[in-house]
């Protein structure tokens, strides 16, 4: 997955720093200029899933968790652009980028992203290639901007109404159009001659964009060098090496045309350009040399090595298979502490009222489960010899095992849960015919008895109520099968060309899932969609989502040790959403 990087002109805002958090526009889809094409972002094909809940990166350096300064609590699309709520974290080194922030010195945001669409285009002369679906994935803090259109957004701002609501007098509206001018950065005469042709916001709005587009395609030239500045960037080389040096174990990725200056180069071949920046002579080193330099100097070779590891990790490690997982639903973690989710009951029933009557109180029940994270990891040692020998295979085959090993890690920990069936707050096991009416004896392993069974737990699911004993809406998605129910329950679910009604097959909606980790051959799940009904839960530490990786120059190891690191935990949440056959 190629990381694409822009970078985003945000203006100085109030923070609260109570909570340590600040609002902004991370990026208006504005262009800007690539080696030989524009490009350019189509905000209505972004997928803002992985933004919330991901890092706020200094500079785009992802190594340690050092250089996370906070987390995105919130984004969504607005007219604006893409809109994010940061949350600093409270160690000095965020504190210090807050401070500068508040009073103006650090105006800089920068967004990575991955493409899944790209769509070209000509403008004239000019190649354009917009990235039609896209997700963002982390925002930085830099001290370079480029979009002027983002700015963090000012509390007096968040405070005034939407676009749609009428302004009621001239001097509003000239408060309006100077607050629009000060946050594309217009000069005062721009405002002035907004305010003496009495243009209204909306078109006060539209005018500041236009001018903004205009200001932009005149700077090209200083864009430009701007990027070339940030090419010197130790964690922008190291990307770009590292994409390199994962291509050549992997000839179907397209290398970014970044990434092409260091295609094909072996590690010692890596190790001898990046000791050449750091302004070393290598003349005349042996492959030994250079590797053995490359690691203990001041050299970007580490950094490479590493995120071509995390590369092959993270590959691996989204790969891996678990039908458990699907049906679980995904969430974060602030600190390792207990995790609550507390349920809320129906509202009590109303009652009628006679003429001159009295409301009566009435009250919400409710229930609460917990759970927390653990940290579970490895260090994978990269030798010196297998640098030398330039081994891909050994900087391939061990990470792949390690991505392997985290997902492994989680999709066990997500099935012993279900086979565990844990006691919940309430005192009783999760799957429990008499108490939460989820569970029943199979009635056998045969095509016409599982239909049976499915029949049972639809109906045992449509009968649930909620904490205050309200009927809810649950219905079921999907079917959680061992290994061996496989092959039966495809029959089971199969759409059939019917040419009677009693033909018609009333599950084929179903969608089977598979988790071979499932003990029991004869046990399988209905469950519901879990974005819409509460039940099994797994949580990571905010702003590190699954395996996370730290680099060093090995003292005991002869090579370079890279730790990685796994924060995760799940839990039960609610029993509702589930029914167990067997």
């Amino acid at each position: 997955m190629t990381i694409h990087l822009r970078a985003a002109d945000l203006r100085p805002s109030t923070l609260n720093n109570e909570n340590r958090t600040v609002e902004a526009i991370a990026s208006t889809g504005a262009d800007v200029t690539r080696a030989g094409f524009t490009e350019r972002l189509d905000l209505s094909g972004a997928d803002l899933s992985r933004l919330i809940g991901g890092p706020v990166l200094d500079g785009h350096r992802r190594e340690t968790t050092r250089d996370q300064l906070g987390v995105i609590d919130a984004a969504e699309i607005r007219a604006e652009g893409i809109w994010v709520r940061i949350r600093f974290r409270q160690n000095d080194a965020a504190l210090s980028v807050m401070r500068d922030v508040a009073d103006g010195t650090l105006r800089g945001l920068s967004i990575g992203y991955s493409v899944e669409k790209w769509v070209d285009s000509q403008d004239g002369k000019r190649r354009v290639r917009t990235a039609k679906h896209f997700t963002p994935v982390e925002v930085s803090i830099v001290p370079i901007p480029a979009d002027p259109g983002a700015y963090f957004r000012n509390e007096d701002e968040m405070q005034t109404t939407t676009e749609t609501t009428p302004v009621h007098n001239r001097a509003q509206a000239n408060s309006e159009i100077r607050t629009i001018a000060n946050l594309a950065g217009l000069e005062r005469s721009w405002a002035d001659g907004q305010i003496d042709a009495e243009a209204s916001v909306d078109a006060a709005r539209q005018a500041a964009f236009a001018e903004m587009a205009r200001t932009q395609g005149e700077n090209r030239t200083r864009t430009s060098a701007v990027i070339t500045v940030d090419h010197t960037d130790p964690a922008v080389i190291a990307t770009r090496a590292g994409e390199a040096l994962f291509a050549r174990s992997h000839p179907e990725h397209k290398l970014a045309p970044e990434a092409r200056a260091w295609a094909g180069l072996t590690m010692p071949e890596l190790a001898r350009e990046c000791l050449r920046r750091s302004g070393v002579a290598t003349q005349g080193m042996s492959a030994d040399t250079l590797i053995t330099r490359g690691l203990h100097g001041t050299s970007d070779f580490p950094l490479l090595l590493a995120d071509a590891v995390g590369r092959e990790l993270r590959m691996a490690y989204l790969e891996a298979p678990s039908g458990a997982r699907v049906v679980a639903r995904q969430t974060t973690a602030r600190d390792f502490r207990l995790k609550r989710k507390l349920t809320i009951g129906a509202a009590p029933a109303l009652e009628t009222t006679q003429e001159s009557g009295e409301f009566k109180y009435g009250t919400i029940d409710e229930s609460q489960e917990t759970y927390r994270l653990a940290t579970a990891g490895k260090i994978i040692a990269l030798s010196r010899q297998l640098q030398v020998n330039d081994d891909l295979g050994g900087l391939t085959d061990v990470p792949r095992a390690f991505g392997v090993q985290a997902r492994a890690f989680e999709n066990q920990a997500l099935a012993s849960l279900i086979i565990a069936n844990p006691n919940m707050s309430d005192g009783v096991a999760v799957f429990n015919a008499a108490t939460h009416g989820n569970q029943k004896a199979s009635a056998g392993v045969t095509l016409q008895l599982i239909k049976d069974d499915l029949s049972a737990a639809r109906l045992g699911m449509r009968k649930q109520k909620s904490v205050g004993g309200l009927l809810i809406d649950v219905s079921p998605k999907f079917v959680l099968v061992p290994a061996e129910l496989e092959t039966l329950m495809q029959q089971a679910l199969a759409e059939v060309q019917a040419v009677a009604t009693a033909e018609v097959n009333p599950f084929s909606n179903l969608t089977l899932l598979v988790e071979p980790r499932l003990t029991s051959p004869t046990q399988f799940y209905v469950v519901a969609d879990p974005a819409r009904v509460d039940g099994l839960e797994y949580a990571y530490l905010e702003g590190a989502p699954g395996p996370q990786i730290e680099s060093r120059v090995g003292f005991e190891v002869d090579g370079l040790e890279i730790k990685v690191r796994l924060d995760f935990g799940c839990g039960w949440i609610d029993y509702r959403s589930w029914y167990r056959v067997g």
